[in-house]
C-alpha cells in the first residue's frame, strides 16, 4: 500500500533536505541568551505592538482581501519612489520567495544561488523542480563570483539568487561589482536581491535594489520585518520590483494572505523611527564591541554588515555550540548553509553581548 502511493510521489521532492530554522530557548534555570536566530536585539517596536493590540477586537473577522493597505504604507516608507503596485508582501520573507519561484520556475529550469547563503534558496527551488547551479562564493572572503554566475546562465536559466549582507557570511556585494552584473545579465532573467538586513550595512559603497528596480531591471528587493522591526514572530515580508513583474506575480497571490494583526503591525513597525533608529545604533555598535573583543580572543571571524558575525570557532562547530549552550549562549552552526565548520552569532544588546565575550572567554581552549 505504501509503496502504491509512492508511485505518484513528485521524484524531486524525495528523499531530500529540508530547511531547519534555528530553535528555540530550552526551559532553564539559568539566564539563556538566544544569539542564534539574528533576531532584534530590542525586542519589538512598541508602535507594531500598540497596533497589534488595537486589532485583536476584530480578528473573529476576515483581514483585508488584499496587502493593499500595506503596499501604500510601503510608497511612504521608499519616499514615493516606487508605486503600491510594485509592491508584493507575504507571510515573511521566505514566502515572497516561495511566491517568486512559483510564479517563473517549470520544472527543468535553472536558479543559481551561490553558497554559503540562505538555505531556503535551494530548498525552495527544489520543490518546483528546478536545477540547481551553485556557484560558491569566492574564498577567503565569500565574496560574489560574478564572472562564474555569469559563465554559467545557459538559455534555461530563469532566477538568480543574490544577497547582501549575505547571511551567514556578513559580506556584501557593493555597487561597482552589482552594477557591472546587472549590466551584463540577460533581461530574460529575474534577479532576485535579497536585502533583508540592509539596514545594518554602513559600508560606503553599498547598494539596495532600489535603484536598479527603478531603472527597470527585473530585479526583486526582497525584504523582512523579522530582524530590524522586530517582528519575527508575525511572519511578515515582502518585495518590490517593477511593475510588470509584480503585477503578474500577484496573479497567484491568496486572498486573505496577511493576517490582519501582521498587516497592522508592519504598517506600525514602518511608522516607529525612533526604534528602527535605536536598532540600527545598538547594532552597530555591537559589531565593533565584539570585533574587538574577537581581535583579543584571536578568533577569526570574516567583517559583517548584518546583525551578526560569521566566525571559524576554536573547537569544532558542534562541540563549540554545546559548550557556549552550557555558558547561556545560545548560536547557530551553519554547516547547513553550506559553510562547514563555521558558526554564526547574532549580535545582541549590551548584556548579551557581554555575556557572550564571557563564554567565549570560558570555553577557548
Amino acid at each position: 500500500m505504501q509503496e502504491d502511493i509512492k508511485s505518484i510521489f513528485k521524484p524531486h521532492l524525495v528523499p531530500k533536505e529540508v530547511y531547519k530554522g534555528g530553535k528555540n530557548i530550552p526551559p532553564s534555570h539559568k539566564k539563556i541568551y538566544k544569539l542564534s536566530s539574528n533576531e532584534n536585539p530590542l525586542g519589538a517596536s512598541p508602535k507594531a505592538v500598540a497596533a497589534m493590540k488595537a486589532a485583536l477586537d476584530k480578528i473573529d473577522i476576515y483581514p483585508d482581501q488584499t496587502d493593499i493597505r500595506l503596499r501604500e504604507a510601503l510608497v511612504q516608507d521608499f519616499d514615493g519612489q516606487l508605486s503600491a503596485d510594485q509592491f508584493l508582501c507575504g507571510n515573511s520573507g521566505s514566502e515572497v520567495i516561495d511566491i517568486l519561484l512559483r510564479a517563473f520556475i517549470n520544472e527543468g529550469d535553472e536558479v543559481i544561488f551561490s553558497n554559503p547563503c540562505f538555505l531556503p534558496y535551494s530548498v525552495f527551488s527544489r520543490w518546483y523542480g528546478a536545477n540547481q547551479v551553485d556557484i560558491p562564493l569566492l574564498a577567503p572572503n565569500y565574496h560574489l563570483d560574478m564572472e562564474g554566475i555569469l559563465n554559467a546562465i545557459t538559455e534555461k536559466t530563469k532566477i538568480i539568487f543574490l544577497t547582501s549582507p549575505n547571511n551567514p557570511t556578513g559580506t556584501y556585494i557593493p555597487k561597482s561589482v552589482m552594477d557591472e552584473f546587472m549590466a551584463r545579465v540577460p533581461k530574460n532573467i529575474v534577479v532576485v536581491f535579497d536585502e533583508v538586513y540592509r539596514h545594518f550595512a554602513d559600508a560606503e559603497d553599498y547598494v539596495t535594489a532600489l535603484p536598479y528596480v527603478l531603472a527597470g531591471h527585473n530585479v526583486v528587493g526582497l525584504n523582512s520585518f523579522s530582524k530590524t522591526y522586530g517582528l519575527a514572530g508575525q511572519r511578515i515580508g515582502y518585495g518590490y520590483t517593477t511593475a510588470t513583474i509584480a503585477n503578474y506575480v500577484r496573479l497567484i497571490h491568496k486572498p486573505f494572505l496577511l493576517p490582519l494583526t501582521s498587516i497592522e503591525a508592519a504598517i506600525g513597525a514602518l511608522n516607529d523611527t525612533e526604534f528602527i533608529a535605536e536598532t540600527v545604533k545598538t547594532v552597530l555598535e555591537g559589531r565593533t564591541f565584539i570585533a574587538k573583543a574577537f581581535d583579543e580572543l584571536g578568533i577569526k571571524y570574516w567583517p559583517s554588515q548584518a546583525n551578526f558575525f560569521i566566525i571559524d570557532p576554536p573547537l569544532p562547530e558542534m562541540e563549540f555550540t554545546d559548550k557556549m549552550m552550557e555558558q547561556g549562549i545560545m548560536v547557530r552552526p551553519v554547516s547547513q548553509f553550506g559553510a562547514p565548520g563555521k558558526v554564526r552569532i547574532t549580535i545582541g544588546d549590551k548584556e548579551a553581548n557581554e555575556a557572550l565575550i564571557k563564554a567565549l572567554q570560558q570555553v577557548m581552549p
